[in-house]
């Protein structure tokens, strides 16, 4: 006797092929979640693509000391310097996806896209974490310098084309970029000295022998506060609290300008999501620490609270935006 199966029709390959496939992601999923709530097992490694002592580094430490207290593992920060971070960054970028490598980067990563071949893809390469703070560039001169303010700047700047100099720490890094920001959105030309650092670039400028500097406010604030040194205006979209008398270059004469340095976490990508929601988690709780607000403050820095997709968000519009100034100004990599 024949059973009759009805009208249903027999199971197609493509069918089961896809009841595996959606078997194998929920499985996937599953374990995924089971080692988010365990992890960390082990020491997590933040990679720092610079030396010892600078923004990043010094940034890193910090969220280190505290992530290590609050996940009961350490974590150890390893400090890949060289071609202005990108080595670090590709080490982080090759890394197994799995939590235990982050990356802390900087505003360079989207400056490094606008003026460098590299070896990662800065938005497909590694995933955001957290952004960390922020913290502004400051335009600076010796104090008997003749132009005290952004519009005399740029005035003095047009009436002789090329005779104002402007340091910076190096060619293609953060603060070379903010003076020829500065250059094209004020429509001059200034001319670029670089130099080996900021340290070396702001002696120049307190004894006269280069008109203005572009540096961080981090790296100028001695300087400043001692009077070797004055503020013309700070390039973030807010006065700083630490120079709340100083205007920002914006409301001073450029309106929307904005070179503040910025600091976030990124993970290899392809980390689970689990993971780097903890993370966040974790560095967000971190960042609302009354003790860290007060340690930033004190390196001219601000914590945010801020998580993947406000990253993301920042990561391309500073790309385009970098993009932009290197094709207006004609930036070029040493």
């Amino acid at each position: 006797m024949r059973v009759s199966m009805g009208n249903k029709p027999p199971e197609t390959r493509l069918q089961r092929n896809g009841l595996i496939a959606a078997t194998a992601a929920l499985l996937f999923a599953q374990a995924s979640l089971v080692a988010a709530q365990a992890y960390p097992t082990r020491p997590i490694r933040m990679i720092v693509p610079f030396a010892p002592g600078g923004g990043n580094d010094i940034m890193g430490r910090f969220i280190a000391q505290k992530l290590s207290e609050r996940m009961s593992q350490q974590t150890v920060v390893e400090n890949r310097a060289g071609a202005d971070g990108i080595i670090g960054t590709e080490i982080a970028a090759r890394s197994a996806p799995d939590g235990y490598t982050i990356l802390v980067i900087s505003t360079s990563y989207t400056q490094n896209a606008a003026i460098h071949k590299l070896p990662y893809d800065p938005v497909k390469s590694l995933t955001p974490v957290s952004l960390l703070g922020t913290g502004p560039n400051v335009v600076y001169s010796a104090p008997d310098f003749a132009a005290k303010s952004v519009s005399k700047l740029i005035a003095m700047a047009k009436a002789k084309p090329g005779a104002v100099r402007y340091a910076s720490s190096g060619i293609g890094g953060f603060n070379h970029f903010g003076g020829e920001l500065f250059n094209s959105m004020a429509g001059v030309k200034m001319t670029h000295i670089p130099y080996k650092g900021g340290g070396p670039s702001m002696v120049d400028v307190i004894s006269g022998q280069v008109e203005v500097g572009f540096g961080t406010l981090i790296q100028a604030l001695p300087h400043l506060r001692s009077g070797k040194l004055r503020a013309i205006a700070v390039g973030s979209p807010r006065r700083s609290p630490l120079l709340p008398e100083v205007p920002t270059i914006s409301e001073a004469g450029l309106p929307g300008y904005d070179c503040s340095v910025w600091w976030g976490i990124m993970a290899p990508a392809g980390t689970p999501g689990a993971i780097v929601t903890r993370l966040n988690t974790e560095i967000s709780a971190v960042m609302k620490d009354p003790e860290m607000a007060k340690r930033l403050q004190a390196e001219a820095a601000e914590p945010i609270v801020a998580g993947p997709e406000a990253l993301a968000k920042l990561i391309a519009s500073d790309l385009e935006k970098w993009a932009r100034v290197v094709r207006e100004t004609g930036i070029k990599a040493e």
